[in-house]
């Protein structure tokens, strides 16, 4: 997945990567990495990739580390304030440390889930981690770092909502494990793999970092769907809230804005990121409205925010420029996807503050 995922950054002009992997290129990683080939088998694959990416991009800044992430060394390998971490880990610890590092540091992390035993391609998806369920490696993930570090949520996660078609496996009979082995029982059962999934992995995560960067960021679906009648009751409770505040006639969107609103633009959750989540997440809207952003313009499909109800009617009584410097983080936010909506909309000009 790593390699992937820093061969398209690179592609794409990324200029500086800080490539770290502890491990080497083996003949059974062949059919997954991005740039390895026969001759590379032994050699460490940041090594490896750093050789390979001054052939296709002889301008950029490539460190290569080769090493382990752990607590120990973690001001050498995110010192820098790097702009974006790709977590592509497959060992549960070492992920959780990294994670945590990142997060203590106010890093910009894409947490990358199993790849091993899988084949569907559609199946593929980022949420945050708190809605990360399907996948085991990042169930445990999550575990771990709530038990350890109090995090629940807030890292965007890759995943394949797909059931693994096998398991963790054995060596065959007379097999030396110790030949995958570049750090002693590390690695004592493997997993198989289809070549193609970590390389889709990779790309969606140089996809998702790169559009990240450009501040031009995805907005993927739910991972459950809300069902039409949900999307009627939060219309319903728009108009309800109009008629109570500002009156019917500022009331310029229909059902279909609403659907568009709500699943496109806030992605069925609070802008706030407080809904509710868990094993119901999405299949309940219950405490979510959408309310006026900025009260001294109507109802339109580019001022309309989704809150919890208590946050609706807390947000009805702020003053926006108050707003935009006691809570910077969040007004920017929401700003960014109301461009966005206003953009996609066809609005002409800007009303940002």
């Amino acid at each position: 997945v790593g390699s992937h995922a820093a061969a398209m950054l690179l592609r794409s002009g990324v200029t500086r990567l800080r490539l770290i992997d502890f491990d080497q290129v083996t003949v059974s990683s062949l059919n997954r990495h991005a740039v390895a080939e026969r001759a590379d088998v032994g050699m460490p694959k940041a090594l490896c990739m750093q050789a390979h990416f001054q052939k296709i991009f002889p301008e950029a800044q490539v460190e290569a580390v080769v090493a382990m992430y752990s607590q120990e060394n973690e001001e050498e390998l995110l010192g820098g304030r790097p702009d974006f971490v790709i977590d592509a880990i497959d060992n549960i610890d070492t992920k959780v440390d990294l994670l945590a590092g990142c997060v203590a540091r106010g890093l910009r992390v894409l947490c990358c889930g199993g790849a091993g035993g899988k084949a569907d391609p559609t199946k593929i998806r980022i949420s945050d981690l708190v809605e990360s369920s399907a996948d085991p490696l990042c169930r445990a993930v999550r575990s771990k770092l709530k038990k350890k570090h109090g995090i629940t949520r807030g890292i965007p996660t890759l995943l394949s909502t797909e059931k693994q078609r096998c398991d963790l496996v054995w060596s065959g009979e007379g097999e030396d494990m110790s030949q995958y082995q570049v750090v002693p029982n590390f690695r004592v059962r493997t997993i198989p793999v289809l070549g193609a999934l970590p390389a889709i992995f990779g790309l969606a995560a140089s996809a998702f970092v790169l559009t990240q960067l450009a501040e031009q960021p995805i907005h993927p679906d739910p991972p459950r769907a809300i069902q039409m009648d949900q999307y009627m009751t939060l219309y319903d409770r728009l108009v309800q809230r109009c008629e109570e505040s500002c009156g019917l006639d500022w009331m310029r969107v229909d059902q279909e804005d609403v659907v568009y609103l709500v699943k496109e633009v806030w992605g069925g959750r609070s802008a706030r990121g407080e809904s509710q989540a868990g094993k119901g997440l999405w299949r309940t809207t219950h405490n979510l409205t959408l309310t006026l952003w900025d009260s001294s313009r109507p109802a339109e499909v580019d001022n309309l925010v989704l809150l919890t109800r208590e946050e609706a009617d807390a947000h009805d009584s702020v003053d926006l420029k108050s707003l935009a410097l006691t809570d910077p983080e969040f007004f920017r936010l929401v700003e960014r996807n109301l461009r966005r909506s206003r953009r996609e909309n066809g609005f002409v000009g800007d009303m940002s503050w």
